[in-house]
């Protein structure tokens, strides 16, 4: 019984932290709302993907079956401790982006993050995402979540592509620096 429990409470403490964020953003009169720095109609459904996933992972999780044949006891341990370490990802970035934190390339300034995750990592609340897509295909073993995940690592990767070249011109050669230091993903 624990374990849906725990699967179930990361996603929904993390939405929790992302819209409640959000919301204080608004009452400080910024827009955690960027520019998605890919076209639109790809950017939104790449998001709106993950939840899609995520929510699979969960009903999976209370025995809503969705696996096609039955998960080895390693590989469902294994997709739980990714599932884990994505959101432990995910929270720390979150995080550690503080008031520079958006959902897309930011329309205004922002300051350059370098510290805490950051300084193993460009993107690691990317990693966070990629990890809990790869907890639910290993978890579920369903070829529709693996579609989909698919889908979601490469439009992201994409928009880290983009994003890349936004905080190339945004911030010239500290960026430059920082990309010289620190890898894309590890």
């Amino acid at each position: 019984m624990i374990e849906p429990i725990i699967v179930t409470a990361l996603p929904v403490l993390f939405l929790i932290l992302l819209f409640g964020g959000g919301a204080l953003f608004r009452r400080r009169s910024i827009d955690m709302d960027g520019k998605p720095p890919i076209g639109k109609g790809l950017f939104y459904s790449s998001k709106y993907a993950i939840l899609v996933l995520w929510a699979a992972m969960v009903f999976h999780s209370w025995g809503i079956g969705l696996a096609l044949m039955e998960v080895p006891g390693l590989l469902k341990w294994a997709a739980l401790v990714l599932w884990g370490a994505g959101f432990m990802l995910l929270f720390i970035g979150r995080l550690g982006l503080g008031d520079s934190f958006r959902i897309g390339s930011a329309r205004e300034s922002t300051r350059l993050k370098t510290h805490g995750l950051f300084r193993f990592s460009r993107n690691p609340m990317y990693l966070g995402v990629d990890a809990t897509i790869l907890a639910c295909i290993f978890y579920a073993l369903n070829p529709i979540l693996l579609l989909i995940g698919v889908f979601v690592i490469a439009v992201h990767h994409k928009i880290i592509l983009a994003e890349e070249q936004h905080l190339h011109g945004v911030f010239g050669d500290e960026y430059a620096e920082y990309c010289h230091c620190v890898r894309r993903y590890l």
